[in-house]
């Protein structure tokens, strides 16, 4: 199935707005985006088990649980994201390329170029899913970085913004699709010079 959709992908014209997801980030970016994510991963639900259980022990003995700051941690699930990007709290938004279907995340290129937040479109709804443990993301966002790490993401939103909003135009205008088989398109240069056969006659 993945194959005959493949195919069919790049026989069929493809609308610019679908074939903008074929548009991904190179290796290197890739790297760079998932060596900032891993560190700033969601916790999982042991942990927030464990948490939760020593807050609530703190407070049977008397004691006052301190609130202390908000995690700063990657932000998912689409509804939430979209809030995000709405508010401009989102500061780079990480879209995977093979949702489906593709519906879900169609839209959202074009509200992150509206708000004026950065965005990528990378390979893997499984890749994003594992940073925040879940078997699937179609999208995640960072909405805020440690100190130490404000450089990276620096650098990841200006090459964000080079490949994607500042070139929103061009991709908008560009058709995918319609490569013909290799059987096709020998078929179809026998016709032509069959064509020009009939016209010197």
């Amino acid at each position: 199935m993945q194959r005959q959709k493949k195919t069919l992908l790049q026989r069929l014209k493809v609308p610019p707005a679908v074939n903008q997801f074929t548009n991904t980030v190179d290796r290197n970016l890739a790297k760079q985006i998932f060596k900032l994510a891993h560190k700033y991963r969601p916790e999982t639900k042991p942990e927030k088990k464990v948490r939760l259980q020593e807050e609530a022990k703190k407070k049977a003995e008397g004691q006052q649980a301190s609130p202390g700051k908000k995690p700063v941690v990657l932000k998912y699930g689409i509804n939430h994201i979209t809030t995000l990007v709405e508010q401009k709290k989102a500061q780079l938004v990480v879209i995977a390329h093979d949702v489906d279907p593709i519906e879900i995340v169609v839209w959202l290129p074009a509200l992150c170029r509206k708000m004026g937040v950065p965005y990528v479109i990378i390979k893997g709804k499984a890749r994003l899913g594992q940073l925040v443990h879940k078997k699937n993301a179609t999208a995640v966002a960072f909405t805020g970085v440690k100190t130490e790490d404000r450089s990276a993401l620096t650098n990841i939103v200006e090459a964000a913004k080079t490949n994607y909003l500042n070139r929103f135009e061009e991709i908008r205008k560009h058709w995918g699709g319609g490569v013909m088989g290799a059987k096709t398109i020998a078929a179809m240069a026998k016709i032509e010079k069959a064509k020009r056969k009939t016209l010197q006659q």
